[in-house]
């Protein structure tokens, strides 16, 4: 049974005062890897995901990014400033390619994407390099999916920006195919299969989770549809707005014909500490390490599952030692929240 499906409730027909009684369930927390940046390297992304495993995260996350155009004029929609934070003279490492490295290095720490964007892959290729991934994690894979937001992205890789969410919702459709029969056949808008096998199934059964991001109503119709979670990333956001995403996500669900209690709430959240207590901001997490904590513990209030967690320092020395100290002084309440 889903986290969720525990105990459910609208207050009448207002969708931002839902309430979530979690009963138990204990919230998972993840950091971000640094696949990319100066920081990026084959050691210090090794030594990152070892460290987060030894200090107690459940998981590790990397972002998604196949090409830098030198000029990007699509508004960037995770920063304050409307601008991509990474410039296209720094590294960006593969994200499968990543995690893969990761799955022979690390032993019990889930392997996150934060998340893959679907359409300009082609779906038989990515879905085999994640399959692989998922065994040779020995079901560690959780595969966070997106539309992708950077026109110029698309116009470099040849993908159809603008069909972008009906070509993510057909591969997820042929995925599901792909994980569960013999003999595949498949005849859709952009993509046909013709009596295909398609081994190894994932390793993690009933498959590998499928978490689906975005923030939008499109993104909440695909996440009831087609995802196990919904994984939005806010960068600023209140639980209430957060719980009233998801009560969309759950009535997307139910059009579908799906059991809403399948599906849980996740979400990646950008924090920033600070050596003291500071004034506090309603939808965004800054300041001191207990006073981030008592803000999160309202997302789990709410039913977050699992919440990744972006330390916003540039420079990575910084960024871990913020890392450390929210391990060591935070998660173990959090945890017995």
């Amino acid at each position: 049974m889903s986290a969720l499906a525990l105990d459910f409730r609208l207050r009448g027909n207002d969708a931002s005062k839902v309430t979530f009684f979690l009963g138990g369930i204990v919230t998972k927390f993840g950091v971000f890897l640094p696949v990319s940046g100066r920081a990026a390297s084959r050691k210090t992304l090794m030594q990152a995901a070892q460290h987060a495993e030894t200090l107690g995260y459940d998981s590790v996350w990397a972002a998604d990014r196949l090409v830098m155009p030198w000029k990007i004029e699509t508004s960037y929609p995770y920063s304050k400033e409307s601008t991509f934070i990474v410039p296209p003279d720094r590294p960006f490492f593969d994200t499968l390619t990543c995690l893969a490295f990761l799955a022979g290095c690390t032993e019990k720490i889930e392997l996150g994407m934060s998340v893959m964007v679907l359409p300009y892959r082609h779906p038989l290729h990515w879905a085999k390099i994640a399959t692989t991934i998922d065994q040779l994690s020995t079901g560690r894979l959780i595969l966070g999916v997106g539309v992708g937001w950077m026109e110029e992205e698309f116009a470099a890789m040849n993908a159809p920006f603008k069909e972008r969410g009906k070509v993510s919702d057909e591969q997820l459709t042929l995925l599901r195919k792909l994980w569960t029969e013999e003999h595949i056949n498949f005849h859709g808008q952009y993509y046909n299969v013709n009596d295909i096998a398609f081994l190894p199934k994932p390793y993690r059964q009933p498959r590998v989770p499928i978490w689906v991001g975005g923030e939008g109503k499109y993104a909440q119709r695909r996440a009831g549809q087609h995802g196990d979670a919904w994984f939005p990333y806010f960068v600023r956001v209140t639980p209430e707005a957060l719980a009233a995403g998801f009560a969309n996500v759950r009535a997307e669900a139910k059009k579908a014909g799906r059991n809403p209690d399948e599906i849980e709430l996740a979400c990646c959240l950008p924090v920033e500490l600070t050596p003291t207590d500071g004034p506090q901001i309603t939808d965004y997490l800054k300041g001191s390490v207990q006073q981030v904590a008592a803000r999160l513990k309202e997302f789990i209030a709410v039913g977050a599952i699992h919440i990744g967690l972006q330390f916003m320092i540039p420079h990575y020395p910084e960024r871990l030692e913020q890392i450390e100290r929210f391990a060591k002084e935070a998660l173990p309440a959090l945890k017995s929240a």
